[in-house]
């Protein structure tokens, strides 16, 4: 492991932390919530906030249709774009860049 994160980087977990198929909430040093998700090999990372009413949505359920539902109200959002699918969330969530090197996870700022 380095102790050099990607400028404009930090590190937030190990990649052997988050499993294929599952998620994981993290807290940037700067105190974002970011929920991690892990798919077909690929790590993405958005807000850990639903946009509703802030649940965690690192504790709802990962949903085979590629949503993330917060388990508070229903609400289901595209983990790969952020749109809601489901509400009664109206606003999408913030995504993140991602980067693993060194078998480290690192999130950057947050995605257009």
């Amino acid at each position: 492991m380095t102790d050099t994160a990607p400028a404009g980087f930090v590190r937030v977990a190990a990649v052997r932390d988050v499993e294929e198929g599952t998620m994981l909430g993290v807290v940037t040093p700067g105190g974002e919530r970011v929920c991690l998700v892990n798919t077909s090999g690929e790590l993405r990372a958005v807000s850990d906030e639903c946009p509703h009413q802030g649940f965690a949505l690192s504790a709802g359920e990962l949903c085979a249709d590629g949503t993330i539902e917060c388990v508070w109200h229903g609400a289901r959002f595209d983990y790969r774009t952020g749109a809601v699918k489901r509400g009664p969330a109206e606003e999408p969530l913030p995504r993140y860049e991602v980067r693993v090197e060194d078998g480290e996870v690192y999130v950057g700022g947050r995605l257009p």
